[in-house]
């Protein structure tokens, strides 16, 4: 079983969150070397790519699509 790690997303639920949370939404583009959020259509090649027989041989990854978030510290 393979995955998608999402992010941070522009969704109406993290919408919320910007409102909510002081700071997240600069914090975030701070951190992420990408400097912005994600946009739902950045999810779009990696799960073409897993639903494709490209990824027929690949098992148990996860994968980050997260413009570079995780790998910040």
């Amino acid at each position: 079983m393979n995955c998608i790690l999402p992010g941070f997303i522009n969704t109406d639920l993290s919408a919320d969150g910007k409102r909510d949370i002081p700071g997240l939404e600069e914090g975030v583009k701070a951190r992420t070397p990408a400097g912005r959020w994600g946009e739902p259509e950045d999810m779009a090649g990696t799960a073409i790519f897993l639903a494709s027989r490209a990824s027929d041989f690949l098992t148990g990854a996860a994968i980050p699509v997260d413009g570079g978030f995780a790998v910040k510290v």
